[in-house]
């Protein structure tokens, strides 16, 4: 039986937020975002089943998208 999504955050060593998402059975699930010290956004996107999928984000110093990547699902072994 699956346990509750539960909200995650990381911190940088000076307190910031570095990370911030759910956490579901020990891996990351769903929308997350990772941030400069300075308070921008750095990356942001999603998991399931704690892997990466879908369209992954990383922005400039100034919040400006930088680049999109696109991460496919891995294949199912059988």
């Amino acid at each position: 039986m699956a346990t509750r999504r539960k909200r995650h955050t990381e911190y940088h060593r000076d307190g910031s937020v570095w990370a911030r998402g759910h956490m579901q059975d020990g891996v990351p699930t769903g929308y997350w975002e990772w941030f400069r010290k300075d308070g921008t956004r750095l990356r942001s996107g999603t998991f399931k089943n704690g892997e990466q999928i879908g369209e992954w984000t990383t922005y400039d110093r100034k919040g400006e998208v930088f680049k999109v990547t696109v991460i496919k699902p891995k294949p199912r072994r059988m």
